[in-house]
């Protein structure tokens, strides 16, 4: 119970701050998690005084309307309560008639209640899908930068397979290189940055290369090689009016795309020749054995 109060009260004091902050009355109290709360006031300020501009998807706009309509229809929202007949309200008792004259309120409010959890829902979606969209052009720094990585989060939960993560993840990798052209001269972020591209980059081919061994199917590493290839070739740009330092991080990340490419003609090879799939395996995926050789 003192958990649920405090976690209350912290709430309750977040909304005041916000409220203060973006001009409303003054709460002449002070609290020791002001301190700790400022961080997102001032996100939350930030927020309210930029509010991104996003349109919503039509195609969006279209599936939640099919589905507030159909959730509408199932839970009855926007029927008409059917009357009791005379004959049946005749031979109910007493207190059977009390009641029944208090269950058009009760529907009532319900059907309003459900009719705001649906408004909520909706609000919710559109407000989340806008600050997702919002956030896809963020970078390491920016207040919105959290939110890009959270959707990215989701994405991989949804994902099916492996091949659909390893897919999300070479993605992801795309998206870091484009964060990293924002941030050349600033030695730490742009480092940083790279390594997060880097862990995207075997995360995906770690799971890619382990489906394509499995399933003995060479086509499934086409997506590694034009990963690759188009990948390779914007990093090589960095190179261009970068720094001593961002160099150096920059050619540790074209070694690792060089890797990769001769991991999948490697196992490309393994799969043409019949070679059983690999048992060993390292950040890369499997290691396949190299083809025998004809005499």
């Amino acid at each position: 119970m003192d958990n649920i109060l405090f976690s209350r009260r912290r709430a309750e004091r977040f909304a005041q701050l916000l409220d203060e902050a973006n001009g409303g009355r003054r709460h002449h109290v002070r609290s020791r998690v002001d301190e700790e709360l400022a961080p997102l006031v001032a996100v939350g300020q930030q927020l309210s005084l930029d509010r991104p501009r996003v349109e919503v998807d039509q195609e969006f706009r279209t599936g939640l309307r099919a589905m507030l309509l159909a959730t509408a229809e199932r839970e009855g929202l926007g029927n008409p309560a059917k009357a009791p007949t005379t004959e049946a309200a005749g031979q109910r008792t007493a207190a059977g008639s009390v009641r029944n004259s208090l269950l058009p309120a009760v529907t009532a409010r319900r059907a309003r209640a459900r009719g705001a959890i649906l408004i909520g829902i909706a609000a919710g979606a559109i407000a989340v899908s806008g600050i997702s969209a919002a956030s896809e052009n963020a970078v390491p720094g920016d207040a919105l930068y959290g939110m890009k990585r959270s959707t990215e989060r989701a994405q991989l939960a949804l994902a099916s397979s492996d091949i659909s993560r390893g897919q999300l993840f070479l993605d992801f990798a795309r998206t870091r290189l484009g964060e990293a052209a924002e941030l050349r001269g600033n030695e730490a972020g742009f480092s940083a940055v790279l390594d997060d591209m880097d862990a995207d980059t075997r995360q995906g081919v770690r799971l890619l290369t382990g489906a394509a061994a499995q399933r003995a199917d060479a086509a499934g590493l086409d997506a590694v090689n034009t990963f690759v290839a188009g990948q390779r070739r914007v990093v090589r740009d960095l190179l261009d009016g970068g720094t001593r330092a961002d160099r150096a991080r920059t050619n540790e990340s074209l070694a690792l795309l060089d890797a990769v490419r001769e991991r999948s003609d490697a196992l490309r090879a393994a799969i043409g020749c019949g070679l059983p799939a690999p048992v060993a395996s390292d950040a890369l995926g499997p290691t396949p054995a190299t083809c025998p050789t004809d005499r």
